[in-house]
């Protein structure tokens, strides 16, 4: 067996590794000397780029993602996912979600939003346009031992989130007297009896073909959405 073939290859696969370690870590070749933000709404991408504390300059391989992204969710609230992905030879590129409001607490003079999940990311001195206000008062409800404040939250922000979007719209207050007494209260001083937070899909259809067969109504019932009711003008 011939050696001096075999140990050639030898010493050039050790150069190529060598020389492409060199070009990935060593050389000024492949280092970030951009990073970008996408998918903003509330928030500006320099707010995105200043919690991701992209290292610039780095080698662009050695850039940890994951730790870029756990660093945005961590400090902006607001974020509900970030994609942090390698843009070569120079670029770190973060496409951003933002969480959207589907339900305000108003605390003090100002509204602690909250998301169809729940979570409340933020506290904001105005109310956004089109996102209903909680209004909880379960006090003396028989129920009140049973399902807590935390529980009713929970109920009021999954029928605000299976709201469609043109009655969500016209959603003024989501009313919470107790676990299956919901109220709507719509634009034009209209109501809707809601009941409980289930069927809350069906609900929402049903509000809906009301609204088209009835509207000049100005109480709506739903929490049988089988035998939905309109009435009133």
């Amino acid at each position: 067996m011939r050696r001096g073939p075999v140990l050639a290859s030898l010493a050039a696969a050790v150069l190529l590794v060598s020389g492409c370690t060199w070009v990935l870590y060593g050389s000024s070749w492949l280092r970030v000397e951009k990073v970008t933000a996408t998918g903003t709404e509330v928030l500006t991408p320099e707010q995105v780029l200043a919690a991701a504390a992209v290292p610039v300059g780095s080698p662009l391989v050695s850039v940890d993602t994951d730790e870029i992204e756990s660093r945005v969710r961590g400090r902006l609230p607001r974020i509900d996912s970030v994609d942090a992905v390698r843009a070569w030879p120079h670029g770190i590129g973060l496409k951003v979600t933002e969480r959207k409001p589907v339900l305000l607490i108003k605390k003090d003079a100002n509204f602690v939003e909250v998301d169809a999940s729940g979570v409340r990311f933020d506290t904001v001195p105005k109310a956004p346009a089109g996102v209903p206000v909680l209004e909880l008062n379960a006090g003396g409800s028989p129920s009140a031992r049973r399902f807590d404040e935390e529980r009713l939250l929970h109920e009021a922000v999954l029928v605000a989130g299976s709201l469609p979007a043109p009655i969500a719209k016209e959603t003024v207050q989501v009313k919470v007297g107790s676990y299956d007494s919901i109220v709507l209260e719509l634009t034009g001083g209209r109501s809707v009896r809601w009941g409980s937070g289930e069927q809350s899909d069906a609900k929402g259809r049903a509000l809906t073909a009301l609204l088209k067969a009835a509207p000049k109504a100005g109480h709506f019932d739903v929490s049988v959405p089988t035998a939905p009711a309109a009435a009133g003008s």
